[in-house]
């Protein structure tokens, strides 16, 4: 019975921990007034009737803080991606050459700097409402072992280890969220 109730602790740490996971690749495309190739993840370009981020079909690069560079694989996909960036309004206007695209990172203003943050807190937040969401399934589920013949010492213990790893997620969520907001903040 013991093993069930470490096999429940196991299953929420893993959830917790992809919220934060999410929580910080998500943080990573947020423009933050320095050039960062992972702003184009999210952007979708159509690509022989699939839709691909752009840096599956270009070679997304920085030469400078200041300039995103787009080599993309096939000539003919310049126009399509041009037109996801301008479709995509994150505050990028693309210019081509006929070989790339190049994208100059414009300063952040103070409203899209405040956009950004509560952007960034609302991922926050979701990241915390996964991570209780898990705490509570796995409660649930120790409640339940405990009907099944669970005992009861065990079922509070590691009913403590949960909330311990729940406390563990939303710390880290809270710290990486003012982190982007240090960050985003930097002028």
């Amino acid at each position: 019975m013991i093993e069930k109730a470490k096999e429940i602790l196991s299953g929420a740490k893993s959830k917790m921990n992809d919220a934060v996971k999410f929580l910080e690749e998500d943080l990573k495309t947020y423009r933050a007034g320095k050039a960062n190739p992972l702003i184009f993840n999210n952007v979708m370009v159509d690509y022989y009737g699939s839709a691909m981020p752009v840096p599956q079909v270009a070679s997304v690069t920085t030469p400078d803080a200041k300039t995103i560079m787009i080599q993309p694989w096939e000539k003919k996909m310049i126009p399509v991606i041009e037109k996801a960036i301008m479709d995509a309004n994150i505050g990028f206007t693309p210019q081509n050459n006929g070989e790339s695209i190049r994208c100059t990172v414009p300063a952040l203003t103070e409203e899209r700097r405040k956009e950004l943050i509560k952007k960034a807190k609302g991922a926050g937040e979701s990241a915390k409402v996964v991570v209780r969401n898990a705490r509570r399934d796995a409660i649930d589920l120790l409640k339940k072992a405990q009907k099944d013949g669970l005992p009861e010492d065990v079922e509070k213990d590691h009913e403590n280890l949960i909330q311990k790893e729940t406390d563990a997620a939303v710390k880290k969520v809270d710290e990486m969220i003012a982190a982007k907001e240090k960050e985003i903040l930097t002028v």
